[in-house]
């Protein structure tokens, strides 16, 4: 079994989102684990440019990635994937035994070099999203995700 990390740059989230992400993260199904780790954003005062602070949050990143894990970017550019398709890319990458970790960038995104690392780029919709949504979306696609290719019957089309 690969763990699946959800590696999220924020500040503190309303209660409604920290609860809906736990909720899901829960539900797993058996051989499936996922887990939410945040790290901190770095403060937006003080005219340090976009630049300086998006590579703190990258050192932030590394320091919680899992070792030889694959990363995924979610990027406003990123591939818009229907759930199926993203079932299925999960269930492949799950597959090579490696850690799967799901990267979310702060207020200015992801910084370029972290995000040219990262095996594949998401987009969870084409709208833009508080990044308290962002992850709620991604944390109850995935437990769609592990659903479907369990047989569970979260998952109607």
């Amino acid at each position: 079994m690969s763990r699946i990390s959800i590696i999220a740059v924020s500040g503190k989230l309303p209660r409604w989102a920290v609860q809906a992400c736990d909720e899901y993260l829960r539900r797993m199904p058996r051989g499936w684990s996922a887990e939410l780790i945040e790290v901190r954003a770095e403060p937006r005062s003080g005219g340090r440019p976009a630049a300086a602070l998006l590579s703190r949050e990258a050192e932030r990143i590394d320091a919680r990635l899992p070792a030889g894990a694959r990363l995924v970017a979610l990027d406003e550019l990123g591939r818009d994937l229907t759930t199926v398709q993203f079932a299925g890319r999960v269930a492949v990458w799950r597959a090579d035994s490696a850690p799967l970790a799901f990267l979310i960038g702060g207020a200015d995104g992801l910084e370029p070099g972290l995000k040219s690392r990262c095996a594949y780029r998401l987009r969870v919709s084409s709208f833009t999203l508080p990044h308290a949504l962002a992850r709620v979306v991604l944390a109850e696609q995935l437990y769609r995700a592990a659903s479907l290719a369990t047989g569970h019957p979260y998952h109607r089309e």
